[in-house]
């Protein structure tokens, strides 16, 4: 059946509009809008109730976009007064907007609330995104918390942000809100992805480098203090005590020298992230490789780093280069924000040993994560749209605890504890744990690839494994495996272990099968990784 896409093509009157932090948060604050291409210039007038009225005049740039030109509009409102409401009207001379309002920030404000969301795109029908109830969700959560200063997203603000049809969607879902609420977006998959060809179906799916109709149209809403040739979808700002630094998901090595930089110099009491992809994740396939060990530095230079991207909810103990901890100032907490759109995870989600709390959020149910600010100490609860709490903790830096108290695992010592992807191999592993000889770690790999869904064969004194594209024949005795590379050095011989386990050096094995390891030393645990997201299911004849 033929459709007709229901574009929402840009008019004469000002739309998207939208206020955002690009500046000083006391004294300055940012309107964007946009207007059909005849419109080619703008202003706002700002005032105080019943005051003077003060104009600012707008950058205008064009955005051609997949299917239509229109123009985007930046006014930054500045030498504001701190702690006060400020209303404003948008548009040129003949087309203006409704009248809005915007607060600036306090002085030496050290006590405020402010909400994060994530991967509220919609995907059900991209001839018309129907955004009308994350509309209704969000108005709700303004209702309840009408004190919120901003909104700050962790990503996939749109489905397909490489088409306009998706943006203006998503922008038409945010209006009453974001028009007096800053709305700080960050850039997801989703918000850079595109396809070649888009009706009547995707065909060539491709990512944006940079992420273009995202830095396009919001080039001027948030700071411009990222890396070079990548703002914008990098930016940084500070609201109260709190430093918040945003990341894209392109050049990480790039972006982390940036970012270090950048949080070392902020001298605030709180450094809060907000990136994506998550680093603990909780899917049973993810991976990654993308950001880690390339963004290590920067993100353990953070209290927090709010993530997105799997669609559901956990929260980390601190962690600081792979080790557990109890204490906040001992690592970083990675917060993984659920979904807001009722848009439940498409593969199955489990807990991990790095989780201090976890909720799967395969309900069809939206969330929100409600942040206070309160000096040297941060509340974070996470919220769904029927009521329930998924989650709360406190976080309070003057007693150096996390509460309710949790206490990171610690595994005994000769019980050295293996993971796959952050996930204990239960029952099949118990009695199989890995082993330290000579300052190296063997695991019996048979155990662990049987576990992940590997074709494992074994033989008298031997072993033969296959995963994801490559294969493996140990014998016990021998230090040479036999590998579709050709013979490979082990550097140790292949021994017989517990429970009559074949054990193989793990570094060794990880390099033929293209994995990567660590050991947490504190945890007394090894966690072994894959780049790959495949479900390896074995072949059954």
């Amino acid at each position: 059946m033929d459709r007709t896409p229901n574009y929402r093509f840009a008019t004469e009157k000002p739309d998207h509009i939208m206020v955002s932090i690009s500046g000083d948060a006391r004294t300055s604050m940012t309107v964007t809008w946009r207007a059909c291409s005849d419109i080619v210039d703008g202003y706002i007038e700002v005032y105080e109730k019943d005051g003077e009225k003060t104009r600012f005049d707008a950058v205008v740039k064009p955005f051609k976009s997949d299917v239509n030109v229109s123009n985007i509009f930046w006014a930054k409102a500045d030498g504001l007064k701190s702690g006060t409401r400020y209303y404003y009207t948008c548009g040129d001379s003949v087309n203006r907007s409704e009248e809005y309002y915007f607060d600036t920030q306090e002085d030496d404000l050290t006590k405020f609330r402010f909400i994060v969301i994530s991967d509220h795109q919609k995907d059900d029908d991209h001839y018309d995104p129907d955004y009308s109830k994350l509309n209704a969700f969000l108005k709700d959560v303004l209702k309840k918390h009408p004190d919120i200063r901003f909104i700050l997203t962790a990503g996939d603000n749109t489905n397909c942000g490489q088409h306009e049809i998706q943006w203006n969607a998503m922008f038409e879902g945010m209006k009453g809100i974001i028009e007096h609420v800053p709305y700080m977006m960050c850039c997801g998959n989703h918000d850079n992805r595109g396809f070649r060809e888009y009706f009547p179906d995707e065909v060539d799916r491709y990512y944006a480098e940079p992420a273009e109709f995202f830095n396009t149209q919001l080039e001027y809403s948030y700071p411009k203090n990222g890396p070079e040739g990548w703002q914008t979808e990098n930016y940084s700002f500070d609201y109260g005590n709190a430093h918040f630094v945003v990341f894209g998901v392109n050049e990480p090595e790039l972006v982390n020298d940036w970012a270090a930089e950048d949080i070392d110099k902020c001298g605030k009491t709180w450094k809060l992230g907000s990136y994506h992809f998550p680093i603990y994740y909780s899917g049973p396939n993810l991976a990654n490789d993308d950001a880690y060990p390339m963004m290590r530095e920067c993100m353990e230079k953070l209290d927090i780093l709010f993530s997105g991207h799997e669609h559901n909810f956990s929260r980390s103990f601190p962690i600081k280069n792979e080790e557990i901890f109890d204490k906040p100032s001992q690592g970083t907490v990675h917060y993984e924000l659920g979904n807001a759109h009722a848009n439940p995870p498409g593969t199955k989600t489990c807990d991990k040993v790095w989780h201090s709390s976890f909720y799967p959020q395969e309900e069809r149910v939206s969330m929100y994560a409600l942040v206070e600010i309160d000096g040297d100490k941060i509340s974070l609860v996470a919220n769904l749209d029927d009521g329930r709490i998924a989650d709360e903790c406190l976080i309070d830096k003057s007693k150096d605890e996390i509460r309710p108290y949790r206490v990171a695992p610690i595994f005994g010592e000769g019980r050295t504890r293996m993971f796959y992807k952050g996930v204990d191999l239960g029952l099949c592993a118990a009695s199989t744990p890995p082993v330290e000889k000579d300052g190296m770690w063997f695991l019996p790999f048979a155990v662990l690839f049987g576990f992940i869904g590997a074709e494992v064969r074994r033989e008298k004194g031997r072993v033969f494994v296959s995963l994801y594209g490559h294969h493996a024949e140990f014998t016990e005795g021998s230090s040479v495996a036999q590998t579709d590379k050709g013979e490979v050095d082990l550097g140790a011989e292949v021994f017989r272990g517990l429970e009559g386990q074949l054990y193989m050096p793990v570094d060794s094995l990880s390099r033929i099968f293209g994995m990567k390891w660590a050991y947490a030393k504190r945890n007394n645990f090894i966690t072994v990784e894959h780049v790959s997201e495949d479900h390896p299911v074995p072949v059954q004849p």
